[in-house]
Parts: structure tokens; sequence; C-alpha cells
């Protein structure tokens, strides 16, 4: 059986409108890191054109040598900033710095992941994949439908409404798990889960 892993991973879903707490697992992706506005950069646009080939390479070798298909997860990045007002109410993305990413099921070895890089060896970016293990632990997260440049408020909100009446601050970095194609999904329709790890609530004074 061909195996889904956004159905098996609780922290794969979530719900419009809802920011959830969730606890999430540390998981095993292979990364690409960079800087600059996504919509110009090149870096970012060979990272998308890299990753994704090394991770179809990686899926039909896993069918092939160790008998266990599975679905393509799909693209992921981390946000990160001096300033984090450059993601809510001052977006300026070409002060981002940004690491792709695209999630390894656990049972992958790494010299399967050195074979999907050799077949994928004409990727653009193909010198700067790693393979790295994130654990983010405790995080907020929701499900945002809609274009990219709409996510401010949202973020705005969580990070000046919901997480100081909680007693957290940010413990890691900007997580989006890019749930639509953007080449094929009209910008309204784009579905976008919005993760931020947290610290544990303060106690009271």
């Amino acid at each position: 059986m061909k195996v889904d892993l956004k159905k098996d991973l609780p922290s794969y879903s979530a719900k419009r409108g809802v920011i959830e707490l969730v606890d999430v697992p540390r998981l095993r992706y292979l990364m690409i890191d960079g800087s600059g506005d996504p919509n110009t950069s090149v870096s970012y646009r060979h990272a998308i054109e890299t990753l994704f080939p090394v991770s179809y390479s990686l899926k039909f070798l896993s069918k092939r040598e160790l008998g266990r298909d599975y679905v393509v997860m799909p693209l992921e990045a981390l946000w990160w900033a001096d300033d984090m007002e450059s993601f809510t109410s001052a977006r300026d993305k070409s002060r981002w710095s940004w690491t792709a990413m695209i999630l390894v099921p656990d049972w992958i070895p790494d010299d399967l992941v050195g074979k999907a890089k050799a077949v994928a060896a004409g990727a653009p970016a193909i010198d700067r994949v790693r393979v790295e293990e994130l654990t983010e632990g405790r995080c907020y997260q929701t499900l945002h439908v809609g274009s990219y440049d709409d996510e401010g408020p949202v973020l705005d909100h969580l990070h000046h409404v919901v997480m100081p009446a909680a007693g957290v601050e940010p413990s890691g970095r900007h997580h989006e798990i890019y749930l639509s194609d953007a080449r094929r999904t009209e910008p309204a329709k784009l579905r976008t889960i919005l993760r931020q790890p947290v610290t544990a609530p303060r106690p009271p004074v």
C-alpha cells in the first residue's frame, strides 16, 4: 500500500480560522537554505527545482529497493528575519531568510538519499541539498486559505494577541506547509498551514 504521511501525521492537519496547539514530533527533511524574496529569488526557484526531483527519485528508490511506496510530501519552508515585523505588519520579503524543505519518511536510510541525489545530479541546487532532523515540539498552527500576501494579519494576531495571552514566546522559526500547488491554484484558494513553535507558558507572577 502507498503511505500518505499527510494523513498519518496529525501535525499535517489544521483548521481554517482556528489557531490550535499541536505537538510536532522530530521529523527529517531534505533542506536547502537561502535568502531574499521568494517571488524574485533565483535561489528559491532553484531550491524547488531541486527538492522535488530528489524527493521523487527517493520515492521510486524506496519502492524499488525497500518495497515501500509513499506519496511525496508537500513543499515546506522555514522563514525568519532580524525583525519579525517584516512577516506581519510590515511585510518586506527582501529581508527574509528561508529553508525550503520536503519531509523524508523515517524508514529511508541516508545511503538511499545519496542515491537519489545522484539520480537528480543535474538539478540546479543539488550541491546545496542536505538531510537534517527538525524538532519543533509544542506549536501553534492554523490553516490559511488565500494569497500568501494575505497571511500578515493572521500572523500579527498570533504573535501579538494569542501568544502573549497564553504567556508563550516563539521558540523556533516560522514554518509554512504548502498544501496547494501555486502554479495551478488561484491565489484566493491556496491552502497553507502556518506554524509557530513556542516556549512553555510562563508561570504566574
